[in-house]
C-alpha cells in the first residue's frame, strides 16, 4: 500500500482506496474521462484490469463478480454515453441484490449545467436504480466516499452504488489520509424469534421452505441443508436462486419463477406455514402477487431477510426475522428439530412430482432440429458439479431452469432482472475469475446478439467458454405472447440472424454447428476441448415454443 504523507493525483487516491478494500478486478471500457485512474491502475499490480468491448457488457461482468464472490463487482466507464450503457448492469445488480460499484468519469464541476459535452446528472439518472448514488465534490473525500460506497453495497440488501468523478477532482493533487476499509456487521435472529420460528413450524401440518436472495456462501448452505434435513422440510428455490440447495437432494422440491410446476404452486397454496429465508417474494416468484398475495398472504409467513427496509415493505409476515442469511442459517442448524413425521409425506410427495416435472419428456412426434431437452439431460451427466451456468432472457431459459439440476451454490449466474444479453459477458467474467471451472453460457439467438462482440473479451483474455446460442430465428418470448395476445398476427419477432459459426471463427474462436440432438454430445465434447471459447449453435424447432407448448 501507498504511503498517504505525500502529493498524489485523485486518480491514484482512488485506486489506494480500491486496494485497501481487497479489490482484484475491475472491468472497464476506458474513457479520457477517467484517465488519472487508468494511469494509476498501470502501477496497482494487485488490480486485474479488464478491458470489453461495451460498457453494458461490462456492467454485466461487474455483477456476475459480485454474484460469485460476495464482494462488490468493480466497473468503470466514462461520461454520458459510458454511463447509458452501463445502466443496464445497474438495474440487474438492484434488483438482483448484487453488490456492484459503477463509477463513471464526470466532466469539469465549473461547467456543469450549460450541457456540456456528454454532461448527465447522475444522481438524478440512477436515483431510482442503485442503492446509493454520488458525486465526489473533493479530492480530499475520495477515501471516505469509497469506504462509504463499500459499506453501502455490501449491508443489509447488497445493491449497486454509482459513484461520480469530476476531472478536477482525478486530475487535481493533495496530501489524503487513506481510509481503512469498512466494517459490515451482519444481523442475527435473537433468540425469542427462534423460539417463535420453533412453535410455528411444531403447529403446521404442510410446511414449505422457499430460499433465495444473496448473501449465501458454501458454509451457509450447508448449515441450511442440515436444519432442512433435521425437519425433513420441503424446500423450493426462488426465481434463478436454484443452486442454494442441492437439487439432487430429496428435500429439493423445485423453483418458483418461469415454467414452474403447476403442481408446486398448489403445494404453496396449501400449504400452512411458509418459511421464506432470503427471497423478496417477487411479481415473478409470487406469480404477480396471486400465489402468495400482497400484503397479507394467506398462507402464514415467517420471513427472513437481512435488510429491514425489506421486511413488512411488501409483505407482512406472522414473523418477520431481522438476519444476515448466514448468521440465521447457523442459528436455525442449531436448533432442536421439530418432529417431522407429521409432514413427511407432504415432503416425499412434493419431490416425487419435482422428478416428474424435471424429467426431460420425449420430442413431440413433429419436432425437427435439435431437442433441448436432451441437450439439458446430457449437461447433466457430464458437467462437474462446480460447473457454472450462465444464461440471459428468452423461453429457451426455460428448459434450463427446469431440466437442469444444481448441485452446489455459486452456479447459477442468471439475471431476475430478466435482462437479454446477460449470460454471455457473465459466462466470460465466471471463467476469468476461476480459470479451474467449467462454463457453460446459454443464448437465445436475440440474446447472444446483444453483445456478440465480446467474443473478442473472450479470446483477448483466453476465457475458454462454451457458449450454447440457442436459434429459432425469432424472439420467442415476445412471439409467445404475441399468439397468445393477437393469435396469427406476428409482428416484429422474426429475425435474421448472421452466420453465427463464421461470425466466431473470425473472432478465432471454435465453433461448430448442431441440427440433430444425437450430434450435440460430441459437439459438446470438442468445444470443451478446443482451448479457446467456443460457440454451438444449435438449430432448434422454432414450433416448440416451451417444453409444453407448440406454435401450432
Amino acid at each position: 500500500m501507498s504511503d498517504s504523507k505525500h502529493p498524489r493525483s485523485g486518480g491514484q487516491i482512488l485506486v489506494e482506496a480500491l486496494i485497501r478494500n481487497a479489490v482484484d478486478t475491475l472491468y472497464c471500457v476506458p474513457g479520457e474521462s477517467y484517465l488519472p485512474v487508468l494511469d494509476a491502475l498501470h502501477d496497482a499490480r494487485s488490480i486485474r484490469t479488464i478491458v470489453i468491448r461495451h460498457e453494458g457488457a461490462a456492467s454485466n461482468m461487474a455483477d456476475a463478480y459480485g454474484k460469485l464472490t460476495g464482494r462488490p463487482g468493480i466497473c468503470f466507464v466514462t461520461r454520458g454515453p459510458g454511463a447509458t450503457h452501463a445502466s443496464n448492469g445497474v438495474h440487474t445488480a438492484r434488483q438482483d441484490s448484487t453488490p456492484m460499484i459503477l463509477f463513471i468519469g464526470q466532466i469539469e464541476s465549473g461547467f456543469k449545467g450549460r450541457e456540456a459535452f456528454q454532461e448527465v446528472d447522475y444522481v438524478q439518472m440512477f436515483s431510482g436504480l442503485a442503492k446509493w448514488v454520488t458525486e465526489i465534490d473533493s479530492i480530499v473525500r475520495i477515501p471516505e466516499i469509497i469506504s462509504k460506497a463499500f459499506s453501502i453495497a455490501l449491508s443489509g440488501r447488497p445493491g449497486p452504488v454509482v459513484v461520480a468523478l469530476p476531472e478536477e477532482v482525478l486530475f487535481g493533487t493533495a496530501e489524503v489520509e487513506d481510509v481503512q476499509p469498512a466494517r459490515i456487521i451482519p444481523a442475527a435472529p435473537d433468540a425469542s424469534a427462534l423460539n417463535e420460528l420453533r412453535e410455528l413450524l411444531a403447529a403446521a401440518e404442510r410446511p414449505l421452505v422457499i430460499v433465495g436472495g444473496t448473501g449465501w456462501d458454501a458454509d451457509s448452505t450447508r448449515a441450511l441443508q442440515r436444519f432442512v434435513h433435521a425437519n425433513h422440510l420441503p424446500v423450493a428455490a426462488s426465481f434463478r436462486r436454484q443452486d442454494l440447495f442441492d437439487n439432487r437432494d430429496p428435500h429439493y422440491v423445485g423453483q418458483l419463477g418461469l415454467g414452474t410446476s403447476p403442481k408446486l404452486l398448489e403445494r404453496v397454496k396449501n400449504s400452512d406455514l411458509l418459511l421464506v429465508i432470503g427471497s423478496r417474494l417477487s411479481e415473478t416468484v409470487s406469480q404477480s402477487y396471486t400465489l402468495i398475495e400482497s400484503p397479507t398472504p394467506k398462507q402464514p409467513m415467517i420471513h427472513v431477510h437481512p435488510d429491514p427496509q425489506e421486511l413488512n415493505r411488501v409483505y407482512r409476515p406472522r414473523l418477520p426475522i431481522l438476519s444476515s442469511l448466514r448468521s440465521f442459517a447457523h442459528a436455525a442448524a442449531a436448533l432442536e428439530p421439530v418432529a417431522s413425521d407429521v409432514w413427511s409425506s407432504w415432503t416425499d410427495a412434493a419431490r416425487a412430482d419435482y422428478l416428474e416435472h424435471s424429467t426431460p419428456p420425449l420430442p413431440h412426434p413433429q419436432s425437427v432440429g435439435v431437442d433441448m431437452g436432451s441437450v439439458v439431460a446430457h449437461l447433466n451427466e457430464v458437467l462437474p458439479d462446480d460447473a457454472i451456468i450462465t444464461n440471459g432472457a428468452g423461453n429457451y431459459t426455460v428448459w434450463v431452469h427446469r431440466f437442469y439440476r444444481y448441485r452446489r451454490p455459486a452456479t447459477e449466474l442468471a439475471p431476475t432482472n430478466g435482462a437479454m444479453g446477460y449470460g454471455f459477458p457473465a459466462s466470460i467474467a465466471a471463467k476469468l475469475h476461476d480459470p479451474r471451472r467449467t462454463v457453460v453460457c446459454f443464448a437465445g439467438d436475440g440474446c447472444f446478439m446483444m453483445y456478440p462482440q465480446e467474443l473478442a473479451t473472450a479470446m483477448q483474455y483466453n476465457a475458454p467458454i462454451v457458449v450454447i446460442v440457442v436459434n429459432n430465428g425469432m424472439l420467442a418470448t415476445i412471439r409467445m405472447h404475441q399468439e397468445r395476445e393477437y393469435p396469427g398476427r406476428v409482428s416484429a419477432t422474426e429475425l435474421a440472424n448472421p452466420d453465427f459459426i463464421a461470425l466466431a471463427k473470425s473472432f478465432g474462436a471454435h465453433a461448430e454447428r448442431v441440427e440433430h440432438s444425437d450430434d450435440f454430445p460430441a459437439a459438446f465434447q470438442r468445444a470443451q476441448g478446443a482451448g479457446v471459447a467456443a460457440l454451438i449453435e444449435l438449430r432448434v424447432d422454432p414450433r416448440q415454443i416451451t417444453p409444453q407448448a407448440r406454435l401450432d
